[in-house]
C-alpha cells in the first residue's frame, strides 16, 4: 500500500496538537480550560458559517455567537447535571436520528438558517462534554475516535470498494468502517483490563452493554465525519479551512468528536461526575 503524499505533514501536526491538548488537559484548571474549549468553539464556528455561506465578516459573529452561547450554557448549566445530561441526550438524538436522515435528503437543500442552528447544536454539546469529562475519560474516549479515524483510513485504502457515501466522501468505504469497528473493539478491551480506565465497567455481564456502546461511538464518530464532509460538499469546499497544516481546519479536525463526545458523556453519566 502506498502511503499518501502529506502524511508527514500530517502526522507532525497531530503529534503538535496532541503535545498541546496533554498540556492543556494536565496543567490548565477548569476556567482556563473553558476558556480554551470556548475558543476552539469560536474556531469551529467561523469556519462553520463560511461553510453555511456567511460572509466572512458574519461568519466571525457567528464563531462568537457559538463560543457566548457556550459560556452562557456553561454558566446555566452548572448546578444542573440533570439538564445538562438533557442537552447531551438531544444531542444524542440528533447524531443517531436527524443527521443521518438529514444527509440522505440533502445538506444543500438547506438554507444559511437552518446550517446556522445546526452549527450550535453540533458545537456547543460538544465543548461541553469535553469539559463534563473528567481527563481520565475524556482522554480514553478521544483516543477510541483517533483510533477509529486511523483504521477506518488505512483499512479503506487496502481493502475499500464498496463506498459508504458516495455522494458526500466518495473515499469513505464499509470496509473502512468494518476496520474501524474492529479496531475500536480491540482497543476497547485493551483499556477495560485490570488498571486501565475503564476496568470497572466490564465486568462479568458488563461486558456486553459496554461493547455495544463502544461500537455505538465508533458508528457516530463515523456519522460526525460524513456530516462535516456533507457541509464541505454543499459548499464546494475540499476543508473547513486552513488553520492546521495537512489538516485544514479546526472543523477537519474535531468533526468526529463533536459527534462523540456529547454521545460518550451522556453513556458515562452515571460513573461521571458533571
Amino acid at each position: 500500500m502506498r502511503l499518501p503524499e502529506g502524511l508527514g505533514l500530517r502526522v507532525t501536526t497531530a503529534l503538535l496538537l496532541l503535545g498541546g491538548l496533554l498540556a492543556a488537559l494536565l496543567l490548565l484548571d477548569r476556567l482556563q480550560l473553558a476558556m480554551l474549549l470556548g475558543a476552539v468553539v469560536a474556531l469551529a464556528g467561523y469556519e462553520w458559517g463560511r461553510l453555511a455561506g456567511l460572509r466572512r465578516p458574519t461568519a466571525g459573529v457567528y464563531g462568537v455567537a457559538c463560543a457566548a452561547l457556550f459560556g452562557l450554557a456553561l454558566i446555566a448549566l452548572h448546578a444542573a447535571p440533570r439538564a445538562q445530561q438533557g442537552l447531551f441526550a438531544a444531542s444524542a438524538l440528533f447524531w443517531i436520528l436527524l443527521a443521518p436522515a438529514w444527509m440522505r435528503g440533502g445538506l444543500g437543500r438547506s438554507g444559511r438558517a437552518l446550517l446556522g442552528a445546526a452549527g450550535i447544536l453540533v458545537l456547543v454539546p460538544a465543548g461541553l462534554a469535553a469539559l463534563a469529562l473528567p481527563v481520565e475519560r475524556l482522554l480514553p474516549v478521544m483516543g477510541l475516535v483517533w483510533v477509529a479515524d486511523t483504521a477506518a483510513y488505512f483499512a479503506g485504502r487496502a481493502f475499500g470498494t464498496r463506498k459508504l457515501a458516495p455522494a458526500i466522501s466518495p473515499g469513505k468505504t464499509w470496509e473502512g468502517v468494518a476496520g474501524a469497528v474492529a479496531a475500536t473493539l480491540i482497543y476497547a478491551i485493551i483499556c477495560a483490563v485490570p488498571g486501565a480506565p475503564f476496568a470497572a465497567s466490564a465486568r462479568g455481564a458488563g461486558w456486553i452493554p459496554y461493547l455495544v456502546g463502544v461500537v455505538l461511538l465508533c458508528a457516530i464518530s463515523v456519522v460526525g465525519d460524513l456530516f462535516e464532509s456533507a457541509l464541505k460538499r454543499q459548499a464546494g469546499a475540499k476543508d473547513s479551512g486552513t488553520l492546521l497544516p495537512g489538516h485544514g481546519g479546526v472543523l477537519d479536525r474535531i468533526d468526529s468528536m463533536t459527534s462523540t463526545l456529547p454521545v460518550a458523556a451522556l453513556l458515562l453519566s452515571r460513573t461521571c461526575a458533571t
